[in-house]
């Protein structure tokens, strides 16, 4: 299949599985050829948010029956890559630009968002009872501040947060994101 062949619904289609998505990932990764048994530990790594060699045999399996059943004949059905089952080697075809806004950009290096919101909700919570328990006679005045800074945290992180998943993000006045 050419580049011109794909439509919109079926890139969604076949980029709309994790595993197809982190597939094609690695194999860009990789330099658009690998075998099967890398591909699989790499995968089951990412879905299990360890590291390759922390991948268990049930983990492990779980990918590779999968990966050969399933997602690598569609992604070869579609003319994304060309896969062996015979001697499990896997080649991403040469249309892999294409594909680049279906896949997940910052695969195993995702910020720890999470740890920022639970910090900004600690310190409201924080902020909360100290303002509730009336603690020093300043606590009433400084309650409202304490709850604008906050506020304010928040939504500069989420900002943060918007910003940096979306590198091609055009901003007013024509400045890029990155």
């Amino acid at each position: 299949m050419s580049d011109q062949e794909f439509t919109q619904a079926e890139l969604f289609d076949v980029f709309s599985n994790a595993r197809r998505r982190r597939a094609v990932q690695y194999l860009k990764r990789q330099g658009s050829t690998c075998d099967l048994a890398p591909l699989v530990e790499q995968v089951a790594a990412w879905e299990n948010d360890t590291d390759p060699d922390d991948v268990t045999r049930t983990q492990r399996r779980r990918v590779y029956i999968s990966l050969y059943q399933t997602h690598l004949p569609m992604l070869e059905d579609h003319g994304i890559v060309d896969w062996d089952p015979d001697s499990h080697s896997i080649t991403l075809l040469p249309s892999d630009e294409l594909f680049e806004p279906y896949l997940d950009r910052r695969l195993g290096a995702q910020r720890p968002w999470h740890r920022f919101y639970a910090a900004i909700s600690v310190l409201g919570v924080g902020a909360f009872a100290v303002a509730w328990l009336a603690v020093g006679p300043l606590t009433t005045a400084v309650a409202p501040l304490v709850a604008l800074v906050v506020c304010v945290g928040v939504f500069v992180v989420s900002i943060a947060q918007h910003v940096s998943r979306r590198p091609d993000l055009e901003f007013p006045f024509g400045s890029a994101s990155r």
